[in-house]
């Protein structure tokens, strides 16, 4: 397992890997550790800055998620179905899952446990009426991760 802490615009964010693929985005850094030339870390640092610099839109660098089961699972690879710059609620998401009997508190559970913030994009899931609840980095980090993303397909206007 690779660790290192790699900076941005957000404060810092510890990035671990394992040989299959990123384990794990944090905000903060209370975990050391030199992951200096793994290509994988090397990868994420430079996606996440990409991404939060409004230049990329989609996450190339392997996730690798092994270690979540069951549904929690299930729950974070359906947000690969949530595209850039759009949003979903935890309640439709549910839905969407089958996951009738309190599908969206489950759905919230897996979002708190997400262990590849940003990359795995739980930033774009919502509360009902799409109110802003919960997020690891706070509300004001998915605030503007959300803005960052409406921003970049804003003005995106078709030319004849």
């Amino acid at each position: 397992m690779s660790i290192t802490v790699h900076e941005t615009t957000f404060g810092p964010l510890t990035l671990s890997a394992s040989d299959a693929g990123l384990t794990r985005v944090r905000f903060g850094s209370a975990e050391v550790g030199d992951g200096a030339g793994n290509p994988i870390l090397d990868q994420a640092r430079r996606e996440i800055d990409e991404y939060l610099a409004g230049e990329r839109e989609r996450f190339t660098v392997p996730v690798d998620l092994d270690r979540v089961q069951g549904e929690h699972r299930t729950i974070l690879d359906a947000l690969s179905d949530v595209p850039f710059g759009e949003t979903t609620t935890y309640g439709a998401l549910a839905a969407r899952l089958g996951l009738d009997r309190d599908g969206a508190r489950r759905v919230g559970g897996a979002m708190a446990r997400n262990p590849v913030l940003i990359v795995v994009p739980c930033h774009r899931v919502l509360g009902v009426d799409g109110r802003l609840v919960g997020y690891a980095g706070g509300t004001l980090v998915k605030r503007a991760l959300l803005d960052l993303e409406a921003r970049d397909r804003a003005g995106q206007a078709v030319l004849c």
